[in-house]
């Protein structure tokens, strides 16, 4: 990479404070880009960075190259400030009481780099081998499927404890609400699991995240099933999900890190296939575990022999995706190599803060859960759905081995309904992707959150519609099984329809602080899947199954406003938010500003720097925008 790609680079990624990101986050939500941006090949260090990545055109060679300068920008060259919202700060501010150990020998300190910007790897141009996204297609099929295996072996084993509830309960001589926490403390597991293993995703990549839970998954599974009391049973079961959760919450980051824009969606699509699909196809299974000869210890067994399984495949065949990782490793083998020590990758420049760690991974997505309307609401909404996911574990025993009479096993097999409807939703994704696509191309490349509203209202009318049908069809054994077990074609299509593009719309939305977003979203709708299987036998007994089913398809038709909602009004309730702004997706060069004022207000003792760096860029701002004749185009 030449000089002015890696003095970029360097402005790029020097920011650190949280309205850093807010300004950095502003590069992709608004629809349209400035128009008066060039190209620049022979910038200085002192030009406003990527100024020469932001020349636009709708060829199909410059409009993939935008993507992956794009790609560039959000995912390289801001490593600070990405790290600085997760995990911690640079090395630059890092405070330290300790005084400084003596170098030895009576040495004394050696001179700093000369030019330590010489010694920062970087990628070698877009189209560089060693980021995933330039992988072989051939690669990138197989490393998916052995996370989709993966991700579906945490899922599976969420709901298979659930065919094993009256063996467990019949046991230890406890009530079956009781026996039914070990479904919901694995869930409980989901909730807490994120807050560890996302930031050290962030921290140390993706791959060794995956390994140790895997591992730990396994182990977990394996002590329920040589459990001696309900005790133990319960507590493995929690961490079996604590540990579960890596996969759900680190594998779509995969994804994203491998797909561009244009196949990440439909790669997210079969992902979420996997998150929905486990908990239904194991009671299945499950329930012909349970009663046959094997007995209920199998079901957990069985879960310990998968996560084994992708536990080795992971570690034979995974390679790291993350691309400050890649470029830590590309670093430790050139010193190696050339012997010169100085050589790094600025992600080895940060240093974890465990105060900020704790922040902003516990106080920051509680802050935007009960500040963000939107954040709020959608999770919300996605909280009943996902709880009505774990209900139907109760809800489907209930309707086809009460009132028809099947055993366990043949019980499960009506489970397949939703599973057919998540195929349907997935088809349904696949092909309203290209229309998608072409909005994404007449936008430059830039995505608009409202756009993936439309699809959330479908799903959300079709899974009202799936609770009354599964209600009224459900109660009575003078209605063929068949009948409500087509029900699940609607739930199932609802399920991943609302899920998938409600996630897509607050990553869109959120970008900078997606992950504080979807950390949000994760806490309150695990809380509601580990809570509501808890009244779920109570409520079909005292209401029956046919006014059960009412009460939720009335709970489920309100709440179908709320995406059409978002989509009239999002943009507006967005341009009032502080971490979801609709400025102008180039407004790069604010960025710029800020970190240096930002830096200077630092070193002067101004706190965070914050009111410093308005002063010391209105100028500045005020010039450019008579420059460019442009404005800052928030709104």
């Amino acid at each position: 990479m030449d000089s002015t790609n890696r003095n970029t680079a360097a402005a790029g990624a020097d920011t650190t404070a949280e309205g850093d990101a807010i300004t950095s986050a502003r590069q992709l939500s608004h629809e349209a880009p400035r128009t008066n941006t060039g190209f620049s090949s022979n910038s200085s260090s002192s030009d406003p960075p990527y100024r020469n990545s932001i020349g636009l055109s709708r060829t199909r060679s410059t409009q993939a190259d935008l993507e992956r300068r794009h790609t560039s920008i959000s995912r390289i060259q801001t490593a600070r400030t990405q790290h600085s919202g997760t995990v911690g700060r640079g090395a630059g501010y890092k405070e330290c009481k300790k005084p400084l150990p003596n170098f030895g020998f009576e040495k004394a300190y050696p001179p700093p780099l000369p030019a330590k910007e010489e010694y920062v790897v970087e990628f070698d141009g877009p189209d560089d081998p060693l980021h995933a996204q330039n992988w072989p297609f051939k690669k990138k099929l197989y490393t998916a499927v052995m996370l989709g295996l993966t991700t579906l072996t945490a899922a599976f084993a969420s709901s298979i404890f659930s065919a094993a509830i009256p063996s467990v309960s019949k046991q230890f001589e406890v009530g079956e609400v009781v026996g039914t926490l070990g479904v919901s403390l694995y869930v409980l597991g989901f909730a807490t699991g994120p807050t560890l293993w996302a930031p050290l995703s962030e921290l140390k990549g993706r791959r060794l995240p995956i390994l140790i839970s895997m591992f730990g998954f396994a182990i977990f599974q394996f002590a329920v099933a040589v459990a001696k009391d309900l005790q133990t049973v319960l507590i493995c079961r929690f961490w079996g999900g604590f540990f579960g959760a890596c996969p759900l919450s680190v594998v779509a980051a995969v994804f994203s890190d491998m797909f561009d824009n244009k196949t990440r969606g439909l790669a997210i699509t079969v992902f979420s296939m996997t998150v929905f699909s486990g908990p239904l196809i194991a009671p299945f299974i499950g329930g012909f575990i349970t009663e046959s000869y094997l007995g209920w210890r199998w079901t957990e067994y069985i879960s310990g022999i998968m996560g084994i399984a992708c536990f080795i495949l992971d570690l034979i065949w995974l390679e790291e995706t993350y691309p400050p990782v890649v470029l830590i490793e590309k670093a430790a083998e050139l010193r190696r190599r050339t012997k010169n020590w100085g050589i790094h990758a600025k992600q080895e420049e940060i240093e974890l803060d465990f105060k900020e760690l704790v922040t902003k991974n516990f106080g920051r997505p509680m802050r935007l859960l009960f500040t963000e309307p939107i954040i709020f609401l959608l999770s919300l909404y996605m909280a009943f759905i996902y709880g009505l996911l774990y209900l139907f574990l109760t809800a489907y025993p209930v309707v086809f081995q009460g009132v028809h009479g099947m055993s366990p096993g043949v019980g499960g097999l009506p489970y397949f309904g939703m599973v057919i409807g998540q195929l349907f939703a997935g088809l349904y994704i696949f092909l309203i992707q290209p229309a998608y696509n072409r909005k994404l191309d007449a936008n430059n490349g830039v995505p608009i959150p409202e756009w993936r509203l439309p699809t959330v209202i479908v799903g959300g009318a079709a899974f009202a519609i799936g609770l009354f049908f599964f209600g009224w069809t459900g109660y009575t054994k003078s209605i063929h099984w068949i009948v409500p077990t087509l029900s699940g074609l609607f739930t199932g299509f609802g399920l991943l329809t609302i899920f998938l593009q409600s996630f897509n719309y607050l990553i869109d939305a959120y970008l900078m602080f997606a992950a504080s977003a979807i950390a949000a979203n994760t806490f309150l709708r695990s809380l509601a899947g580990a809570g509501f299987p808890l009244f779920a036998r109570q409520m079909f007994s005292a209401l029956g199954v046919n006014w059960t089913g009412t009460l939720l398809g009335c709970v489920a038709t309100v709440l179908v406003p709320i995406p059409a909602v978002f989509w009239y009004y999002g943009e507006r309730i967005r341009a009032r938010s502080a971490y979801a702004p609709t400025a102008d997706p180039f407004n790069v060069s604010d960025s710029h500003d800020n970190d240096e004022a930002q830096g200077e207000a630092d070193s002067q003792g101004e706190g965070t720097g914050l009111e410093a760096v308005e002063k010391s860029r209105s100028s500045e701002r005020n010039a450019r925008n008579v420059r460019s004749n442009t404005g800052d185009n928030a709104v």
